[in-house]
């Protein structure tokens, strides 16, 4: 009887973790179409159409409607998608839920950062994702190492964000390509603050993990 009720519930968690994919592609979708819809003024933290691309934001979003794309045809042929794709995703939008509720909004009082394509980009979609990934079932521990290969994206990202300005120069506010505003306070502060987000997604992915991993009640172990 007792066997019988864990594979209710475990059958339960997998259909929700399905919607949840589901939603992430379809929210992705959603995002995307009215980003290349929507016109802003093609400076600062507002562009117009695919110029949105270049914001760490809408990438990582994308790659998240991407992976939970991905999961979604794997599951369909009965195969698992390996979960470094996952903790990647829901690491990065988890990352961009902060940053945007912890620095940007704070630093932009003016500008609604939760309107129009952000507020799928900067919020729905992330909780979402981090959700899924806490209720994901995962047959083995998920190795530490995950983690660190987690923070790639931020590193990536921040590695393209410099070299574009080394290249092709800050510019003057509006048509500059800093157009987070890293370096307002010069190259050594946006270099810590680079530094910071690096972490930031690290700490978030060893958090994640580390909650996956007790919910789906793994040993200390390492794989």
């Amino acid at each position: 009887m007792e066997g019988q009720e864990k594979t209710i519930k475990r059958d339960k968690r997998r259909a929700i973790v399905k919607i949840l994919n589901i939603l992430i592609a379809a929210f992705a979708l959603i995002g995307t179409a009215i980003m290349v819809s929507h016109h802003g003024s093609g400076t600062g933290l507002s562009s117009s159409g695919v110029e949105n691309l270049k914001f760490f934001t809408v990438l990582s979003n994308e790659f998240c409607g991407i992976v939970a794309s991905m999961w979604l045809i794997f599951d369909i042929f009965g195969k698992k998608l390996p979960v470094i794709f996952k903790l990647m995703a829901a690491s990065s939008v988890g990352l961009t839920f902060l940053i945007v509720a912890a620095f940007l909004a704070p630093m932009y009082p003016d500008l609604n950062l939760y309107e129009n394509s952000n507020l799928w980009f900067h919020l729905i979609l992330p909780l979402t994702a981090v959700l899924e990934f806490l209720l994901m079932e995962t047959k083995e521990k998920i190795p530490f190492r995950y983690a660190v290969i987690s923070a790639l994206p931020a590193l990536v990202y921040g590695i393209g964000y410099l070299a574009n300005i080394l290249i092709n120069g800050k510019g003057v506010f509006p048509d500059t390509n800093d157009w987070y505003g890293f370096l307002n306070w010069g190259y050594p502060v946006g270099m810590i603050i680079f530094a910071v987000i690096v972490l930031m997604q690290f700490g978030m992915a060893v958090l994640m993990r580390a909650l996956n991993n007790k919910l789906n009640k793994h040993g200390k172990r390492e794989v």
